[in-house]
């Protein structure tokens, strides 16, 4: 009740300020699902760029057909913009006219931005393109259903994000974003379908929001500095996942990382830092993770310093990254192999200040083994052979 009574009173005041509203209907945009409503959107978002006052974009219920869409505000007045998405954005059913973009939808350029999406779904209709890439033909990348890039004070409240063709959320060089109540959903086969990707990003929140998707639900890349990420259900996935890091031989470091509360649920991995084996500038620094239940995952805890997909470029190097300062603390529930702690560091560049307390994992209603390599720290209360 404190939490509904909470979001009522947030958006009844974002509503007084975002006082002058543009509906897409009135632009001519029908919600059949079937007529082409592009130009009509990128007319609203025009006419909103060229007000001087907070403005409210209103999406009503019904089915959009869309192309894809860029909402630039390099030429915006100043001001916030409120997109507010009652119904369903679908994208063409036909995967080859959005799958060579980068985006289906993209903000970016803007300093104020609301997506509030209670009711309101994304639906980019992937599935076609995942089994046109799982039976070995040439298809296209695929397209990321949303992504805000080089933009600040962000807000994403509620939206669904169903069958992306490739990612379903890209923060891209982006500083002070919130994500809360957002739903990912794709099929645990569902190829490149991260759930919520960050990078080169800073101040970072990600609130009560569940994905279930093929690949990551939370990948965090170069560059990321403070994410926040508590109350998630992830499942099926690869888990939350720090990495791929040192794909390039000069890259930003990661750090202040916090995973709080989070269960996963059949997934591959849990709590994951990953990077390729070659050599990189890179590191990973000051990690949180907290408070996660493991449901009959493969690997709860994993640091793996020896990615190489398909042994291309890094046969027989080793990785650069530097990890350290990380923290693993009351993790427990049960895993799907018998090694549920496994740290594979580099002997370059030796994990350090790797601390694991209160990690009770089970596999088959024992305690699950531990194996570690090249990696240092102090263990409190693991329940598993002492590996460090």
């Amino acid at each position: 009740m404190a939490s509904l009574l909470f979001l009522f009173v947030f958006f009844f005041s974002i509503s007084s300020c975002f006082a002058h509203s543009y509906n897409v209907l009135s632009f001519g945009a029908k919600p059949d699902g079937k007529t082409d409503a592009t130009k009509e959107f990128m007319a609203v978002w025009e006419t909103a760029c060229a007000s001087s006052r907070p403005v409210t974009i209103v999406v009503p219920k019904g089915r959009f057909l869309l192309r894809s869409l860029n909402f630039d505000g390099s030429k915006c007045k100043p001001k916030p913009i409120m997109f507010r998405i009652d119904g369903t954005l679908v994208a063409p059913a036909d995967y080859r006219v959005i799958g060579n973009e980068d985006y289906w939808i993209l903000f970016q350029h803007l300093d104020g931005v609301t997506v509030y999406g209670y009711g309101g779904v994304l639906d980019a209709q992937g599935t076609s393109l995942w089994g046109c890439k799982t039976s070995g033909k040439n298809c296209p990348r695929g397209a990321t259903t949303i992504g805000f890039q080089s933009s600040r004070n962000i807000v994403v409240y509620g939206l669904t994000s169903l069958n992306s063709q490739m990612f379903h959320v890209v923060i891209n060089g982006c500083h002070n974003v919130k994500l809360q109540g957002v739903k990912v959903l794709a099929a645990g086969n569902s190829p490149n379908t991260d759930g919520i990707h960050v990078q080169s990003s800073s101040t970072v929140s990600i609130f009560s929001t569940k994905i279930s998707t093929g690949d990551d639900c939370v990948s965090i890349g170069p560059g990321t500095n403070g994410l926040w990420i508590e109350n998630v259900a992830c499942g099926p996935g690869h888990g939350i996942s720090i990495g791929s890091l040192g794909k390039d031989a000069v890259e930003s470091g990661v750090q202040n990382v916090t995973v709080k509360t989070v269960t996963f649920t059949g997934t591959q991995n849990g709590a994951r830092i990953k990077s390729w084996a070659r050599p990189s500038s890179g590191f990973a620094r000051n990690i949180r993770f907290q408070h996660c239940v493991m449901n009959n995952v493969d690997n709860p805890i994993i640091i793996d310093q020896n990615y190489c997909p398909r042994s291309e470029n890094c046969p027989r190097q080793v990785s650069g990254i530097k990890i350290s300062d990380v923290l693993f603390v009351d993790i427990h529930g049960t895993s799907a192999t018998e090694v549920g702690v496994r740290l594979n560091c580099s002997p370059k560049k030796p994990c350090t200040g790797i601390r694991l307390k209160d990690v009770k994992l089970k596999y088959r209603n024992k305690p699950a083994a531990s194996a570690c390599v090249h990696a240092g720290g102090i263990e409190a209360g693991l329940f598993q052979p002492n590996c460090l």
